[in-house]
């Protein structure tokens, strides 16, 4: 399933594309009075290890990307709801200003797919006659654009348009509808005459359906995006900051947005794009592909000037990168943490003012093992390794028992928490006899032997845009139900067992509850108190707590399908989930967001395999 590759040469943006855009925006956005609300779709079953805490108390990057780039486009009439802070959020009673949002804007995640169609429901109950532009994106919309699409005439609901790209192709989208926009007309009906003409058809990263009685009868996909190279050119995240939605339990908006005094209160976690890209190419992972095998950074100028910004004006002091893989490239790599770590704030160096993480890998790790005290003295205190097996049974990115130890010993030393990041699988037993420490306990211990003070474990699910995607269904791997049981897409964040051959699978679910409780304990948190891991002052301690806290709510949230996998019969899948609307090019080929099987267009030749495009359920296996 991953992601088709644009022609070599053009992957990339060309350099000062993103600006020109965003320049001709400001001049179309004197004449069109816009307001928007940006909502990111969140569903609270999905508050478990590794992810709580964080989940709530840092506001995502993604949909601030979003509201920054419209704010830096001249549309300052905008606002971001996160369901994280107002789980009653209604669409359909939005009011900025005192009235309707020309444009609805959703991000979300696959995790938070069942929130996104209940936020694109409540949407279409607003009446015609005013209802905004409703355009979805995020990683879900990225590989399964279909779902914001209904299909059931008598349930009627329908995103206008996906956007499959980031932040150019939602600026280009409103550079065409804003130019076909009539005086006094609404954007959303400029956007269906520019969809009708056929002007959406030149914006690579969109989706966009064709309607008969208000569900899609047909999907058109622009292909595949192209890709900003120079991340500098990014609008600042401090206009994404500006514009966040208070805390509430209310189903409308704010008069008016979180203040700068309050941001840091809600969300003392800061996240920042910093690199994108990784140049393994590991089975289970979308990564490579999504980023056209190339390795877009920000500057460290640039970075340093954000973190500068964001301490003075919210007082952020602690940031989380959204990196791929952060030690990908050494050169570039240093050229950020030299840079932060002659930086100062306030007179003092930046590393007493902005402490932040990020994510690398174990062989990146040992290839700076001379630079790290400069990534220390750069703000750096804690890094996610992505170990998934030390013993590369899994997968191979260069690790290897002694190397990952080694990887870890070296971080502690210099003052930075490692925080492994590990992946349970059918082949692998909670404990292993032999010298080689193959037990997913055996591992667990000897990270924290190595000095780990934080740890997720996280077991191999069908992940959308990887290679194995496909795969995992048609060897019937992957589950349909455990003991009457659907499984939802909130429990394929790799907490829930959906996809074993494993005879007894409810071993690997409780497997991953002994790993957490054996890390995170009262008497890891009592030795944490006098003999901590860290040199950080009550980090170890901290996440002892956090740990523990989040184990709680994973056993409250699995344990009850351990059981169903004991206990129940489990019916398996042998076809990936399906667009149930034909998708097609614009010129009628293949669509490049559409997995293989699903029907290209209407009329299809009869020596095609299929007419119709099997649905989820279509193929079922049983087994004990």
């Amino acid at each position: 399933m991953e992601l088709p590759r644009r022609n070599r040469g053009d992957e990339l943006l060309r350099p000062g594309e993103f600006l020109e855009l965003r320049n001709r925006l400001r001049t179309a956005a004197r004449q069109h009075d816009l307001s928007s609300v940006i909502a990111c779709a969140f569903d609270h079953r999905t508050r478990m290890l590794p992810f709580v805490y964080a989940d709530m108390r840092m506001a995502p990057a993604g949909v601030r990307a979003v509201g920054s780039a419209l704010v830096d486009a001249g549309f300052a009439r905008t606002r971001i709801v996160l369901q994280q802070w107002n789980p009653n959020f209604r669409p359909s009673q939005m009011r900025l200003d005192g009235r309707m949002p020309d444009l609805f804007l959703i991000s979300s995640m696959q995790l938070h797919t069942a929130a996104c169609q209940a936020l694109i429901r409540d949407a279409c109950r607003i009446d015609a006659s005013c209802r905004p532009l409703i355009i979805v994106g995020g990683p879900k919309v990225v590989y399964e654009p279909w779902d914001v699409f209904g299909v059931d005439p008598r349930d009627p609901w329908a995103a206008d348009v996906a956007v499959t790209g980031e932040e150019y192709v939602l600026l280009s989208l409103l550079e065409v509808v804003l130019a076909a926009r009539g005086r006094h007309e609404s954007p959303r009906a400029a956007f269906m005459r520019a969809r009708d003409s056929g002007l959406l058809d030149g914006v690579p990263g969109l989706v966009y359906a064709r309607t008969s009685r208000g569900v899609a009868q047909e999907l058109v996909d622009t292909g595949v995006q192209r890709l900003l190279g120079d991340l500098d050119e990014l609008p600042d995240p401090l206009h994404g900051f500006r514009i966040l939605e208070a805390p509430s339990r209310s189903a409308t908006l704010a008069s008016r947005p979180l203040g700068p005094s309050q941001v840091r209160r809600y969300s003392p976690l800061g996240s920042l794009v910093l690199t994108f890209g990784c140049k393994f190419a590991c089975p289970y992972c979308p990564i490579p592909a999504y980023n056209q095998r190339q390795h877009r950074v920000k500057s460290g100028a640039r970075i340093a000037e954000e973190m500068v910004h964001l301490y003075h004006e919210f007082g952020l002091r602690y940031h989380f990168g959204a990196d791929d893989n952060f030690f990908n490239n050494k050169s570039r790599t240093l050229d950020i943490v030299e840079t932060l770590a002659r930086t100062q704030i306030d007179g003092a160096p930046i590393r007493k003012r902005i402490r932040w993480a990020t994510e690398v890998t174990v062989h990146d790790t040992l290839q700076l093992r001379e630079h790290l005290p400069d990534v220390r003295r750069a703000g750096v205190r804690s890094l996610w390794l992505g170990v998934e097996d030390m013993t590369a049974t899994l997968v191979k990115k260069g690790q290897s028992v002694d190397k990952t130890q080694e990887a870890l010993r070296l971080l502690s030393t210099h003052g930075i928490s490692p925080m492994p990041m590990m992946m349970h699988h059918d082949e692998q037993p909670l404990v292993s006899r032999g010298p080689t420490p193959y037990g997913l306990l055996d591992q667990v211990r000897l990270l924290r032997k190595a000095g780990a003070i934080s740890m997720q474990v996280l077991m191999l699910v069908p992940a959308t845009g990887s290679k194995l995607y496909s795969g995992t269904y048609t060897s019937g791997m992957a589950y349909e139900s455990a003991g009457g049981r659907r499984v939802e897409e909130h429990m394929l964040g790799g907490n829930y067992v959906v996809a074993s051959h494993h005879p007894k699978p409810w071993r690997k679910q409780l497997n991953i509850l002994v790993a957490y409780a054996y890390f995170y304990n009262p008497l890891r948190l009592a030795l944490a108190m006098v003999r901590p891991k860290s040199k950080l002052y009550l980090a170890d301690a901290m996440w002892q707590c956090l740990g523990m806290w989040g184990l709680l709510h994973t056993i409250r949230r699995t344990f009850g399908w351990l059981l169903r996998l004991r206990f129940g019969t489990i019916t398996r899948m042998s076809a990936p989930p399906l667009s149930r609307v034909p998708m097609r090019a614009p010129g009628g080929g293949p669509a490049s967001h559409a997995l293989p099987g699903v029907v290209a267009e209407r009329g299809a030749r009869s020596d095609q395999p299929e007419q119709q495009a099997p649905v989820a359920n279509a193929a079922l296996a049983s087994s004990g």
